[in-house]
């Protein structure tokens, strides 16, 4: 059942309009620096018709279909989603339609999302500095910030953050994405060539408005070796607001980097999206301020039916299948009527009936 209602989920999510997308006009050719491992759609506003090339900055090679490409799906409208891209996929994407001869261009830097720097304001955490590269005089590597998110609560006290990407610029040019910056270039390395996730504390009054389109139940279980499980916040995405709550309780990235949260982990890498979890409790994830998903845990009835330690007494068995509840239900009628059929003999040897009121109680019990 729960199955079922994750495969809805992720069916009708293109229909909803819930990936983060990016539009280029026709003609122009437009330069976004987005984080690794984060699905994304670019716009193609062209014909159905219309077919998507990738030109990759690492490899080097001529233009590919990205029909050759497992995580790339041209959608019925034309746009082209990626799912989960890899740093590697770095480079040129272009969307071409050959009975009007129209192109849109993106030029793409998918910065590695797992080396992303995490700070929080209320912690007194310092974002990167900026740093001057060997490259030449004047050579800058800095964060442009994105604008701050929604917050992810409201009516009581929430988190927004911000995304910042990594960017050189020369003297008197144009900053551009670090990645497209450097190319191929190898033997260059440095702790600043990374992106970064701002968090801060916020409050915003809540205002009526639409309800989430679907609502996921769902159940989970704890891994016999990690002795945890990952929860996957559906619709969820870094590029959106997102806040988890464990038994109504919510989960902060404050509480997660100044160490007080010991039992969750929010994966920094898709702005908790995933949660790592190592206690049962029932789960709940919201996006855009709305909720979107729960998760209870599933029983474990042999450690509800036995929960002495071993050796310290006798284990005892689970019962299995609804055969074995039928068989005891029948076992304890049966000593019931056994007990009953030994009391009402015991009452007539002891007290005989006498006359017609005696008879008449009989028959009433």
């Amino acid at each position: 059942m729960w199955t079922a209602l994750w495969l809805l989920a992720t069916l009708v999510v293109p229909a909803l309009g819930t990936y983060e997308s990016i539009d280029c006009p026709l003609g122009l050719q437009c330069q976004r620096a987005l984080l690794s491992h984060n699905d994304i759609v670019l716009r193609c506003n062209l014909s159905q018709e219309a077919q998507w090339f990738h030109h990759s900055l690492h490899h080097g090679s001529p233009g590919s279909n990205i029909t050759t490409f497992p995580n790339m799906e041209q959608l019925p409208e034309g746009h082209l989603l990626i799912r989960n891209p890899e740093p590697s996929q770095s480079g040129f994407y272009l969307c071409t339609d050959r009975s009007s001869g129209f192109t849109a261009t993106y030029e793409i830097d998918f910065q590695d999302a797992g080396t992303l720097h995490v700070t929080h304001r209320n912690l007194s955490l310092a974002p990167l500095r900026e740093e001057v590269l060997s490259l030449g005089s004047g050579t800058l590597v800095f964060t442009r910030w994105e604008p701050w998110q929604d917050c992810s609560r409201c009516g009581r006290v929430g988190e927004r953050r911000r995304l910042g990407f990594c960017f050189i610029r020369e003297a008197e040019q144009q900053a551009v994405p670090c990645g497209l910056y450097l190319g191929t270039a190898s033997g260059l390395w440095s702790r600043r060539l990374r992106p970064e996730l701002q968090v801060d504390a916020c409050y915003t009054p809540c205002r009526p408005g639409a309800q989430a389109p679907l609502v996921v139940f769902s159940s989970f279980k704890f891994d016999e070796t990690t002795e945890s499980v990952w929860l996957t916040c559906p619709l969820g995405s870094i590029y959106r607001p997102i806040i988890w709550e464990a038994d109504g309780v919510p989960l902060t990235w404050q509480g997660q980097l100044s160490g007080q949260d010991l039992s969750t982990m929010l994966d920094p890498s898709n702005g908790g999206r995933r949660l790592q979890v190592f206690q049962p409790a029932i789960y709940k994830c919201f996006v855009q301020q709305e909720l979107v998903a729960r998760f209870n845990p599933k029983a474990d009835m042999e450690k509800l039916e036995s929960p002495w330690k071993v050796g310290a007494r006798p284990r005892l068995q689970p019962h299995k299948g609804k055969a074995d509840l039928v068989l005891q239900g029948l076992k304890l009628m049966l000593l019931v009527g056994l007990a009953l059929g030994l009391l009402g003999g015991l009452f007539k040897f002891l007290c005989p009936a006498r006359g017609k009121w005696g008879d008449q109680v009989l028959l009433v019990k």
